[in-house]
C-alpha cells in the first residue's frame, strides 16, 4: 500500500506542479488522490506523463473551483465504481479474495452542508462489504485537541463526524509528523492549525494492511499538508534510498567525537535498525 492524498488548492501554478511531481518522484506512490485541482480535464489527463502514473479518473471542476483526480499505476488492478463532486470510490482486485476498497473523500467546506457529507459517507458504507480505506480532506475534526487557535469548534459538528465514523466502522489510522494538516497562514494575525486531512479504515482493512502508517508531509504551497499512506516495507525502502546512514569507525579516533558517540550511541543504533 502506497498512496498520496492532497488538497493541492489548484494545479494551474508551475510551483504546484513542481511540488506534486517532486512528491510523487520521492515517494513512488501507486495511487494519488487530489482535491481542489481547479484544472481542466485535458490538462489533468496530460498530467499522467509528468507523474509517471498511467491511469487517471477525473471529476471535472465546478466553474473555476473544485475538481478531483485519482491517478494510479498499471500494476494495480483498480476499478472506479462511482463518483461525485466530493468523492471517488474504487475497488482494487475486484472479484478475488483479496479485494479491497479505496475512497478518496472531500468533505463539504461549508459548515451548514457538512451533514450532507456524512449522509453520503453512510450511503457509501452500505454499497459494499469489503475491507475499506477512506482518505482525504474531511473538513472536520473529531475532538477539540485537533484544533489550535481561533474559535472553538462546536461540539455538535464534531459529534456528527464521530457518529459517521462509528456507523462506517472506521478507525483513525493515526499519523506520523505534525499533529495538524491545515494552517490559515495568517502569520501577521492569529494563526490557526487544524487536522482536517486523515485516513480512516475498517478493521478488516487494517488486518489486511497491518503495518500502514499515515505521514503528514510538510508542504510549501497549499495550506493543506499532503498525506503519505504507506506500509512499513515501503517506508523502509524510502529511508534506505533517501536517507542512508553509515557509522564510520574512524570517527572513534577523533577525540572530539567521543562524547557525542557516548551520549547518542543509542540514537545511532535506533536509526540503523529503523532504516535497515
Amino acid at each position: 500500500m502506497n498512496c498520496i492524498s492532497w488538497n493541492c488548492r489548484g494545479l494551474g501554478r508551475p510551483r504546484a506542479v513542481l511540488e506534486l511531481t517532486e512528491l510523487v518522484k520521492k515517494h513512488s506512490p501507486t495511487i494519488v488522490f487530489l482535491m481542489e485541482t481547479r484544472a481542466k480535464e485535458q490538462y489533468l489527463k496530460n498530467f499522467c506523463k509528468k507523474l509517471h502514473l498511467e491511469n487517471v479518473f477525473i471529476v471535472p471542476r465546478n466553474n473555476t473551483g473544485g475538481g478531483l483526480a485519482l491517478y494510479w499505476k498499471n500494476g494495480i488492478d483498480l476499478h472506479v465504481q462511482n463518483s461525485s463532486l466530493t468523492y471517488i470510490d474504487a475497488v482494487i482486485n475486484p472479484g478475488v479474495d483479496d479485494a479491497w476498497r479505496f475512497t478518496g473523500f472531500y468533505g463539504n467546506p461549508v459548515t451548514a452542508n457538512r451533514e450532507h457529507s456524512w449522509a453520503l459517507l453512510k450511503h457509501l458504507c452500505l454499497q459494499y462489504n469489503l475491507p475499506w480505506i477512506c482518505v482525504g480532506d474531511f473538513n472536520e475534526i473529531v475532538n477539540s485537541e485537533e484544533k489550535m487557535g481561533g474559535v472553538a469548534r462546536r461540539e455538535r459538528q464534531m459529534i456528527g463526524f464521530r457518529e459517521t465514523l462509528d456507523f462506517c466502522s472506521f478507525r483513525d489510522l493515526g499519523y506520523v509528523g505534525s499533529p495538524f494538516t491545515w494552517c490559515n497562514n495568517q502569520f501577521d494575525g492569529e494563526v490557526i492549525w487544524i487536522r482536517l486531512d486523515r485516513a480512516v479504515a475498517t478493521p478488516s482493512w487494517t488486518t489486511m494492511f497491518p503495518t500502514v502508517r499515515v505521514h503528514h508531509i510538510a508542504g510549501t504551497l497549499s495550506d493543506h499538508s499532503p498525506l503519505w499512506v504507506c506500509s512499513d516495507d515501503e517506508n523502509s525502502r524510502f529511508y534506505k534510498k533517501c536517507c542512508p546512514f553509515r557509522f564510520e569507525a574512524m570517527w572513534m579516533k577523533d577525540e572530539s567525537c567521543e562524547g557525542v558517540i557516548t551520549i547518542h550511541g543509542r540514537g545511532f543504533f535506533w536509526e540503523t535498525q529503523w532504516r535497515d
